[in-house]
């Protein structure tokens, strides 16, 4: 009877033992999924300040085309400047051209005389 009684023992204290074993198992499941989730929560505040990076760096792109087309406006208007500075440079070319000839003509005239 003694043996049947530690066998009994025995069995009764690996089940519990068994039982002990698989709620650690999942104690350290649930550990490790809230860890998880723990991680997830991190990554997904990172990812939302990220993604607040690149709104502010759409901003800034988006002031750095508005001066890009200042910029080309300018351009565009010295081109013009250009153009008429090149306009008056002809006009007076042509001026000198007749004083020159109007010149010519006043040292002719005061040859014959």
């Amino acid at each position: 009877m003694k043996k049947l009684i530690g066998k009994t023992d025995i069995e009764d204290a690996l089940g519990r033992l068994d039982r002990l074993t698989q709620d650690e198992g999942w104690m350290a499941s649930a550990e490790g999924l809230k860890a998880t989730h723990d991680v997830d929560d991190k990554v997904q505040a990172v990812d939302d300040k990220v993604q607040g990076v690149d709104d502010k760096l759409q901003g800034v792109d988006d002031k750095v085309q508005a001066v890009d087309d200042k910029v080309q406006a300018i351009n565009d208007n010295v081109r013009g400047v250009n153009d008429e500075v090149q306009g008056v440079d002809n006009r007076v070319r042509d001026v000198d051209h007749k004083i020159d000839l109007i010149i010519d003509g006043v040292q002719f005239l005061f040859q014959l005389s």
